[in-house]
Order: C-alpha cells, then sequence, then structure tokens
C-alpha cells in the first residue's frame, strides 16, 4: 500500500496587491521617548552649567566693577572692549604662555610617571601591589587644599626635612620663579598621576598575555614592549587621559595660590585661573576676570573638539 504525498496548499494570491506583505525593513523612530527620560539630567545640566557660562559671558561684555555691584553706577554695555583691553595687556599674554608651558610639563610629568608606575604594577606581586595601589590612591583622594600645605612644610626653608637631606640650609623654593614653579609641579604629579595608573593599568590588564609573551620571546625589551606593542593597543585609553590631564592642569588654582601665596612675588608665578581671580576679585574687574574665563573655556573647547576629531579618526563612538 503506497501512499501519496501531496505539497500544502498556498492560499491564492490576489490581484493588485492584497496578499499579505512583507515586514518593514527598519525600526520606528523612537519620537520624543528618550528626550524624556533625559529631560531631568538636561534641566539639572541647564542649572548648574549653560545658566553660568550665559552669565559669565554676559558680564564679559559689560562694565561690571564693584561700582555696578553696589548700585552706585550703572551697568554699561561694552562690547569687546574687555577683551581689547586684555589682549593688549602684556601681563595677560606672559601668564598665558607660562600656563601652557606649566600645564604641558605637569601633562607630560604626569602621563610618564602614571604610566610608568602602571608597568610596575604588572611586574611585582599582589602584596606590594596592594601597597602601592593604597598608597597612590591616597593621594589621589587628599584634597589639594591639604596635599599643597604638606608639601608646603616639606619643602619649608626653616623646618622641612627636604632642605635637611638635600643639605641646601634655609634654601627657599618659592622665592625663585622657577623653583616654585617646580616645586608646583611635584606636587601636581604627586596628587595626578594615581588617574593615569590606574586606567593605564586597567588597560594592560586587557591585552592579551599571549601578544606580550610573544614580544618577550622575540628579545623585545620593557621598553620596545610598550613602545611598538602596550602604546598603541592603549592609544585610545592614552589620549583620554591625556586630554583630561590638560583640562585639569590648564585650569589649575589652588596650588599655585596656596604654595606661590597668591602667584609669587611680583606676580612671577600666575597662571590663568589665578590671574583672573585676581582681576575679579583683588581688583574689583569683574569683567576682566569674566573675559579671562571666556577665553580659558574656548581654549578647552578646542582642545575638546580636537579630542573629539582623534577620537572619530580613530574609529572609536562617541
Amino acid at each position: 500500500m503506497t501512499q501519496t504525498l501531496t505539497a500544502p496548499a498556498t492560499p491564492p494570491v490576489r490581484k493588485g496587491g492584497g496578499g499579505a506583505r512583507p515586514p518593514r525593513s527598519g525600526s520606528r523612530r523612537p519620537g520624543w521617548t528618550p528626550w524624556l527620560y533625559l529631560a531631568p539630567a538636561l534641566v539639572v545640566l541647564a542649572g548648574l552649567l549653560v545658566y553660568p557660562v550665559y552669565q559669565l559671558g554676559l558680564i564679559s561684555v559689560l562694565e561690571y566693577t564693584q561700582a555696578q555691584v553696589s548700585g552706585g553706577e550703572p551697568t554699561s554695555f561694552q562690547g569687546l572692549g574687555n577683551y581689547q583691553q586684555l589682549f593688549t595687556d602684556p601681563q595677560f599674554w606672559q601668564v598665558l604662555t607660562a600656563t601652557v608651558v606649566f600645564a604641558a610639563l605637569c601633562v607630560l610629568s604626569t602621563l610618564f610617571v602614571g604610566c610608568a608606575f602602571a608597568v610596575l604594577l604588572t611586574r611585582i606581586r599582589a602584596l606590594p601591589r596592594l601597597a602601592l595601589l593604597i598608597a597612590s590612591l591616597g593621594a589621589w583622594a587628599t584634597p589639594a587644599i591639604t596635599g599643597s600645605t604638606v608639601w608646603m612644610f616639606l619643602f619649608d626653608a626653616d623646618f622641612g626635612p627636604v632642605n635637611r637631606l638635600l643639605g641646601l640650609g634655609d634654601f627657599s623654593w618659592t622665592y625663585g620663579r622657577y623653583s616654585a614653579f617646580a616645586l608646583v609641579l611635584l606636587e601636581v604629579v604627586w596628587c595626578s598621576f594615581p588617574f593615569v595608573m590606574v586606567t593605564v593599568y586597567a588597560g594592560i590588564r586587557a591585552v592579551p598575555t599571549e601578544v606580550l609573551e610573544a614580544a618577550s620571546l622575540d628579545g623585545a625589551s620593557q621598553w620596545r614592549i610598550w613602545r611598538s606593542v602596550l602604546a598603541p593597543m592603549l592609544r585610545p585609553i592614552l589620549l583620554v587621559v591625556t586630554i583630561q590631564s590638560v583640562i585639569w592642569d590648564f585650569k589649575i588654582f589652588t596650588q599655585i595660590y596656596v604654595m606661590t601665596d597668591g602667584g609669587g612675588i611680583a606676580g612671577q608665578n600666575l597662571v590663568l585661573n589665578v590671574y583672573a581671580y585676581q582681576q575679579a576679585f583683588a581688583s574689583s574687574e569683574y569683567s576682566l576676570g569674566a573675559a579671562i574665563g571666556v577665553v580659558m573655556l574656548l581654549i578647552l573647547l578646542a582642545v575638546t573638539l580636537v579630542y573629539l576629531r582623534l577620537m572619530r579618526r580613530q574609529g572609536e563612538e562617541l
């Protein structure tokens, strides 16, 4: 007895497109739903960021001194007059140059020390690694004013242990311009390198061990492994910590103000943040201080845009 197999009947297809249509490709647009979720955070950001920046830009184009603050004189619109006064002041360009050079030295030193300690963490045992991490994170968690005060005591001309160990006698580190900048640089690196160290160490731990073992078997030194293997693979991480270090060190205030007593002798250790503070609050030229703040904001925005451009060029998702 044989059994015949018949194909299942297919429903007739109507002419004129009455049959079942295939599902449309793509998904529906989310519309306003994501923005509704982001609305509370955007409101907070607008209050904490947008409004202060707006006020900063507004004050920078007005004549806003102690007379206007107290109500003795009316506020008048100056346009770009404050910026013209700022850009024609030789001291502003001296302070800007000092800020750029000092920030660059801080960033390079922080990256060097942080990367060196990150590599060291991969070469030592668990207990010394834990001790180094705790000590470094303690330096990172120390408030800037506290760390600056401690460093001032360590390098004090009369009671500091550093001068005694180095045999420098009553040498004052804050009297000379370059020695004062060097002292502040050491403190900035001390409290900043742990962030670079932890970030780069996490990146190194994510690198496959087979790659490092292959480089070691090929006879590469530690410096060659870092330069030819680790650095290219950690480029996105190094780029992030570099840009963040640039932003932090460019707008440094507390260390300079505390360790050089407000900018050093005759303002020889001024940076832009301290210079803006002096113009705004010491001289009551609030409009000039706001103009300096706007210039700093534009410089840091330019650095951020360069960072985003580099990330796009490397194919990283933003």
